[in-house]
């Protein structure tokens, strides 16, 4: 397919190749891409995270896109649903810059559920690919689309994923880079967060708390967090379980030694505060909005 009117590709050797792409074994021999190419320069801070994430992954997304964006620092992911939207969505609300990097050709959308985030990409920032113009999605791709995102940041957070995930392979390839993994841990009984837990185990810089990847984000990016107030809201029995694992109403009795009863009477009077909210498999979870507003990043 012929390239678009606002398509531009680039070379090893030319002007405007990101410089940090070369540290890779295989530089794409043609980086095709939208939008403004000086976006690559960085800096860059790689977000990514499970596509079937929980509101906690989400928010965990939002909050690093926006501590970068709100420095100058240049959001990438890889235009998923799921932590990667949430990334590059949060980085473009915050008046920052965002890079998708897409397993197709950078001319389309994939998936279309994230047309927002690429079409603000090409606005403030950069949609890139390997990948030819016009390819359409193909499952042995998206290793080597892992391997840019990676690639192109100092730093890679990965905020929420499973074992065997493609977020999994990019963490891998962002250690091989020697670039610097910063993993956000979750419950061990969360599947979404083994992944992320086990990468801590394996020596990822570990970040317990919003303070911590504020000052982390600072001191990696050397510019100065003049944030010094962080209020924590003290969570209910119910929220601090829900904060911890999503969960199904006879599960929060079980383990607080509750009626059910009481229990989806609490849940209940929380929903209509927009503090929790049920997920399709019937468990309940606090939402992004509550996440975000508890730990002081509203």
């Amino acid at each position: 397919m012929a390239r678009p009117d606002d398509g531009w590709e680039l070379r090893p050797g030319e002007s405007g190749y990101p410089a940090a792409l070369l540290d890779l074994e295989r530089p794409p021999e043609v980086l095709y891409g939208r939008g403004d190419p000086a976006a690559l320069e960085g800096p860059c801070l790689s977000v990514v995270g499970a596509r079937r994430a929980t509101p906690y992954g989400l928010a965990i997304a939002e909050m690093a896109a926006r501590a970068g964006a709100r420095h100058g620092v240049t959001v990438v992911s890889g235009g998923a649903m799921g932590c990667d939207h949430a990334a590059g969505a949060a980085a473009l609300a915050a008046g920052g810059r965002t890079v998708v990097v897409s397993g197709c050709g950078a001319d389309v959308v994939y998936p279309l559920s994230s047309a927002d985030v690429y079409e603000g990409a090409v606005r403030a920032g950069a949609v890139v690919s390997a990948e030819r113009w016009g390819a359409g999605p193909r499952r042995w791709v998206f290793p080597k689309r892992n391997a840019l995102i990676a690639a192109l940041s100092r730093v890679l957070v990965v905020t929420e994923a499973g074992i065997g995930s493609g977020t999994l392979s990019t963490a891998e390839a962002a250690a091989e880079l020697g670039r610097v993994v910063y993993a956000i841990p979750g419950s061990i009984l969360s599947p979404n967060s083994a992944g992320t837990n086990r990468l801590i185990a394996e020596g990822a810089r570990v970040i317990p708390d919003e303070q911590s990847l504020s000052v982390a984000l600072s001191l990696d990016y050397g510019y100065a967090e003049l944030r010094e107030a962080w209020g924590r809201e003290a969570a209910g029995p119910v929220l601090g379980a829900l904060l911890a694992s999503p969960s199904r109403p006879d599960e929060l009795a079980a383990r607080l030694g509750e009626s059910v009863l009481t229990v989806l009477r609490t849940l209940t009077d929380y929903e209509a505060r927009g503090q929790v909210e049920r997920l399709p498999d019937g468990r309940y979870s606090v939402t992004r909005a509550y996440v975000l507003g508890h730990n002081g990043m509203s």
